[in-house]
């Protein structure tokens, strides 16, 4: 079918419909009225000849020509705002949509400095559009692979092949336990590790069971996506666990969370910024980049300074 200016606007919606998985959800990040965004995406069915999701008290799912044709928009949609981008940087003007993956539960690290970032971009370049997403180190890396991410900061224990890696600073996470937990009181030249041992744990998923964030532990019973989930399983006084000390110090200050003998339980977790290569990166990616190195300090460079996983590596 030949795509039409107002089909734009419809697969716009459907991008956004199966993003916030559901026309409620979706309702917030366009502004328009549901009823709206339903007579969208029936315009749409009708346009493509095929049912897309299916909505009711079920719930939001898309059908399987549905999830073809949402595949097929995400290519579409980032092939015009890439043309776009690259086209207005002719001018010396970027413009489109700059969309930067985020782990969770970052911001409260002083060593953070994104927002800085953001505030050079804005200053320079103020026509773009600024997009955050968070998610796993897996589904990060994945986002900026397949291009529905420009760039994206996490840490990234396992690296995927075909992209960059720029090292930006380093998280410390201790061992925890939460009011309540049998060792909350207990002096820290009294708890062994062996006391530690045998108590259960909640770690997070995205860490496979070997790494060290797990593999001390034979009780591991809990598994959290995030690290706001993990904290309330460890605030609940059932369960230790490692998290980022900058996520637990207003817990401690409150008396609610205790860090375990850090003498022996602890790790720095680097943090990276990952980007496709130079050539396949774009204006967008390459304009943020540049900024938020700056922001670190690090000098801006292709091939002498990042560290690119290339085809000899596997992927994880």
């Amino acid at each position: 079918m030949q795509i039409l200016g107002s089909d734009l606007r419809l697969l716009r919606v459907f991008d956004a419909v199966v993003r916030h998985q559901g026309f409620a959800a979706a309702q917030a990040a366009l502004n328009i009225r549901q009823s709206t965004i339903s007579n969208h995406m029936q315009s749409l069915e009708s346009r493509l000849g095929v049912t897309l999701c299916a909505r009711g008290r079920g719930g939001f799912s898309l059908t399987e020509e549905g999830r073809v044709a949402h595949e097929a928009t995400v290519r579409l949609l980032m092939a015009l705002d890439g043309f776009v981008g690259e086209t207005e940087a002719i001018h010396g003007r970027l413009v489109g949509r700059l969309r930067v993956g985020v782990a969770d539960s970052v911001v409260s690290d002083p060593l953070f400095r994104i927002p800085q970032a953001i505030s050079r971009i804005e200053a320079r370049y103020p026509e773009i559009r600024l997009e955050f997403r968070h998610g796993s180190p897996q589904t990060l890396q994945t986002g900026v692979l397949e291009g529905d991410l420009h760039v994206a900061v996490g840490s990234f224990p396992h690296k995927v092949r075909g992209l960059l890696y720029r090292d930006l600073y380093e998280e410390m996470n201790t061992l925890h336990c939460g009011c309540g937990h049998p060792l909350f009181d207990l002096p820290q030249d009294r708890i062994s590790s062996e006391d530690i041992r045998a108590h259960k744990v909640a770690g997070r998923s995205y860490w496979r069971p070997d790494h060290v964030n797990n593999r001390f532990f034979p009780r591991t019973t809990a598994m959290a996506e995030g690290v706001e989930q993990q904290l309330m399983l460890i605030l609940s006084g059932a369960y230790l666990g490692y998290v980022p000390d900058h996520a637990a110090d207003p817990w401690i200050r409150q008396g609610a969370l205790r860090r375990l003998r850090p003498d022996l339980f602890h790790y720095s977790c680097p943090f990276d910024v990952v980007t496709r290569p130079p050539a396949s990166r774009g204006a967008l990616a390459e304009a943020f980049l540049e900024d938020l190195l700056a922001v670190y300090g690090l000098p801006h460079s292709h091939e002498a300074q990042e560290n690119c996983i290339g085809d000899d590596q596997p992927f994880d």
